[in-house]
């Protein structure tokens, strides 16, 4: 038999093997291409907020509810000025090409091109306050007045008045049932006062800084006494502070996630941290967060700073744990290792509800959240990463609260499908940046 001319049976194999990869190939497309139209499909858009949800109430000087006001929004202001910014951008582009081309070319190459505007060539609009703070609250009528007692005794002696912020602050508490509130006048912690004069690191405050803070509840959707329990602690308050805390109430529930960036959008100040409604992180740590944002803030003033609970793993508190929920916590931290970009899985601790951000990072954020679940957290650290902005991790102190409204096991499950979603959306670019 000659060698030099193939038979049939060898003309046959490689027939099937041409057969085959094509085949394989056709269907690595088609199986791409339908994971693409799936997460396309399945991944989530925010809806965009009511008209009630932009207004807000807070207790006059007289003590009464006031009426519904307008939120102010830096978001809104920035959107528009960015939208402005890129038609701007796409008719300087189409001017340079008509000069080459033609008019009809540069019309129509430059809609087909992704045109992009630098967000710090948009101006953010000014701080008017130095701190906010962001406080979503699902039917927390039971656990909000404490926690919000203790944020205004750190808030008020740190940013309030030069002469209390020396002499100490007033811990606010609610008393038994939610009827009025109690004081103690306390020493100020040198964590609280990291930001103002406390200690040797600090950044001295000077007349042409912003002073002042606010809070803003975001009751998600809430069917409890969420909004009455939040404006009736602010009616206890000195007339000066009753303004500060301002009460917004999503019609629908949307979950952890769209409360915080609706209240992120609405914020008026130069540093804003986001707060759990149950007072799990000690508060009195706020201060070494923004000196630690400060210490590692860019040129441009942008840096993010997370409470972190990573330190107390092997403490009373964590190993009395059941045994499925730390075996859930560590398999989704694995999770979050294999899928998450290097910087983000770095972070011990991606869930800890106790987040700061210098104003200068909003723009890089929350402009393109999508996530409203309990992964937001995840997506935050993600764009932070993708936008260049340093993070750094901070530990802060946490207790156990009873109250928790987390089923662990179909909580987990659904922060695994998640993560695994947001990434393969963004990874294939059904979400962008534009």
């Amino acid at each position: 038999m000659s060698s030099s001319l193939p038979s049939y049976l060898t003309w046959h194999t490689f027939a099937l093997l041409r057969w085959y990869i094509f085949l394989a190939f056709f269907a690595l497309v088609a199986g791409a291409w339908l994971l693409y139209l799936l997460l396309y499909f399945l991944a989530p858009y925010p809806r965009p907020p009511h008209r009630l949800e932009k207004l807000y109430r807070t207790i006059e000087p007289s003590g009464d509810v006031s009426g519904y006001e307008t939120l102010p929004c830096w978001h809104d202001s920035w959107i528009l000025a960015k939208t402005a910014a890129l038609k701007d951008a796409r008719e300087k582009a189409r001017d340079e090409k008509r000069k080459k081309q033609g008019a009809a070319a540069a019309w129509a190459q430059v809609e087909g091109e992704e045109v992009r505007v630098d967000p710090a060539a948009i101006e953010v609009e000014r701080a008017e306050v130095r701190m906010s703070v962001v406080v979503p609250a699902f039917n927390e009528e039971e656990r909000l007045g404490r926690m919000l007692g203790e944020a205004v005794g750190v808030l008020e002696g740190v940013y309030g008045d030069i002469g209390e912020r020396e002499t100490g602050y007033e811990r606010v508490e609610m008393k038994e049932g939610g009827a009025g509130v109690v004081r103690r006048k306390v020493g100020v912690p040198s964590a609280a006062v990291a930001d103002g004069e406390g200690n040797g690191h600090a950044r001295k405050m000077d007349d042409k800084q912003v002073k002042g803070w606010e809070i803003l509840v975001v009751s998600d959707g809430s069917t409890d006494k969420t909004v009455e329990t939040a404006l009736g602690f602010a009616k206890e308050l000195p007339v000066g502070q009753r303004g500060r805390i301002r009460v917004v109430h999503l019609g629908e529930n949307r979950g952890k996630g769209g409360a915080v960036t609706h209240g992120m959008r609405h914020v008026r100040g130069q540093y804003v941290v986001f707060a759990d409604a149950d007072g799990a992180s000690r508060f009195e740590d706020l201060g070494t967060l923004v000196q630690r944002c400060q210490d590692i803030e860019d040129a441009q003033g942008r840096g993010v700073a997370v409470g972190s609970r990573a330190h107390l793993v092997g403490s009373e508190a964590v190993v009395k744990r059941s045994f499925l929920r730390n075996l859930l916590m560590h398999s989704f931290h694995l999770l979050l290792r294999l899928l998450t970009p290097p910087k983000t899985a770095a972070i011990r601790d991606t869930q800890c509800g106790f987040k700061l951000f210098s104003r200068a990072s909003l723009p890089y954020i929350i402009p393109y959240m999508h996530s409203e679940g309990w992964i937001f957290d995840v997506e935050m650290l993600m764009l932070a990463e993708s936008a260049g902005i340093k993070v750094v991790e901070v530990p802060v102190g946490w207790k156990e609260v009873k109250g928790s409204k987390l089923n662990v096991l179909w909580d987990s499950l659904g922060m695994a499908w998640g993560l695994a979603v947001l990434r393969g959306a963004w990874g294939l670019g059904i979400y962008e940046q534009t």
